[in-house]
């Protein structure tokens, strides 16, 4: 039997760094030492804390069904972090838990967006965002930065992506997958071009913001600019900050409409989040934070050492990032210099020459970059950038 897929699956592609990190594995099951450097989680366990209230939620019975939207109490943490942390204030109904911020983000796009609405998404993007926007039936309109840009978006390249059919911006700050993040005065400038456009919503990943070393202090879109937040959605989440990626827990703040749908979404296909998970978080947000800076210290130490690294590499250049775990580097020169045809090519060849694992710039809308998560130990990172060395050398 022929099996008939629906129109809308075409338009979906697989996530290349869970392809990339699927390949890395298969090559170490074969008995292939690599390094990867793949993954877009935490290596450290989630604190144990936070762990024994999920345990002590088991053991207390609290297994069943919660709210669709998540439980009053998380709730109610949830609205603390965002005016203790962002200047932002909520009512319980404006406030939504979710499995992870990937649902938060697809129930946002599965609300709002009809077939012809257009979302703008700067380049380089996390790779889920414009497949997110076609399972909606909308056009993702990409917005080309790159390193002369320091990866923004700049307020003039906003203003050109808006047409009548714009409905939704997209901005991750910062940055999944560069580390690149917009100021106070960027966010500022880009609020100017937003107000000047009343039908677009603004959707805000802030998933990274504990993982941070800018000089300033973070900032969200809507703290920045208090007009905006009656049409913006501020996602975040506990799967970076706390080691949680596994527990599965994204929240957003918005309206109260907009909030509503988007928990109409969830009710029909995954119903609640997980309960368990639920207590875990509420741990999470309620307890003693010191967990969250030796972490982001420990980031920080190994940015500093991969930026310097890559930059020492022949045909390989990287900006410093803001924050999150990650390094995009431009390899156009190395490419060029090994007869690899693109940037796909190029991972295939640190994969295969150099036993290291990487994911293509071109499936974050940045052909001629990779993505390297040093999320992974100080020894492993300086093992992979020998092994770059050598194989780039030799």
């Amino acid at each position: 039997m022929n099996a008939v897929l629906s129109s809308r699956i075409g338009r979906v592609k697989p996530s290349p760094t869970l392809v990339a990190t699927a390949r890395a594995a298969e090559l170490r099951a074969a008995g292939q030492d690599i390094v990867s450097l793949t993954a877009g989680e935490p290596d450290f366990d989630t604190p144990a804390h936070i762990a024994e209230a999920g345990i002590a939620a088991i053991r207390a019975g609290q297994t069943r069904y919660t709210d669709v939207g998540g439980t009053p109490a998380l709730k109610d943490a949830i609205i603390a972090k965002f005016e203790h942390d962002n200047d932002l204030r909520y009512a319980r109904n404006q406030v939504l838990v979710s499995s992870g911020a990937k649902q938060t983000i697809y129930n946002l796009c599965m609300a709002v967006l009809d077939p012809g609405d257009e979302v703008v998404i700067p380049a380089p993007y996390w790779v889920s965002y414009p497949d997110m926007v076609g399972l909606a039936d909308a056009r993702p309109v990409i917005v080309p930065t790159g390193p002369g840009l320091g990866y923004r978006m700049t307020p003039a390249q906003l203003e050109a992506a808006i047409t009548p059919r714009t409905r939704l911006l997209i901005l991750c700050s910062p940055s999944n997958p560069t580390g690149a993040a917009y100021s106070r005065a960027d966010l500022a400038a880009l609020g100017a071009v937003l107000r000047r456009h009343p039908r677009v919503l603004v959707c805000t990943d802030d998933m990274y913001e504990k993982i941070w070393w800018a000089d300033e202090p973070f900032s969200t879109i809507a703290q920045v600019v208090p007009e905006l937040q009656a049409r913006t959605i501020t996602v975040n989440g506990c799967s970076k900050a706390y080691a949680m990626t596994g527990w599965r827990i994204g929240y957003c703040g918005g309206p109260q409409e907009i909030i509503a749908a988007m928990a109409t979404i969830q009710g029909q296909s995954t119903s609640n989040p997980c309960s368990i998970s639920q207590q875990a978080a509420l741990a999470a947000l309620q307890g003693d934070q010191s967990c969250v800076a030796q972490m982001c210290e420990a980031y920080h130490e190994r940015h500093d050492l991969v930026v310097a690294g890559l930059n020492a590499l022949p045909g390989i250049r990287v900006q410093p990032g803001a924050g999150t775990f990650y390094a995009f580097a431009d390899v156009t020169q190395a490419m060029d210099a090994l007869g690899q045809a693109n940037d796909e090519a190029f991972t295939d060849f640190l994969l295969t020459r150099a036993g290291v694992a990487v994911v293509a710039g071109s499936g974050f809308g940045a052909p001629g970059h990779v993505r390297i998560s040093f999320a992974t130990s100080r020894s492993r990172l300086e093992q992979a950038l020998q092994r770059m060395d050598a194989a780039l050398k030799h």
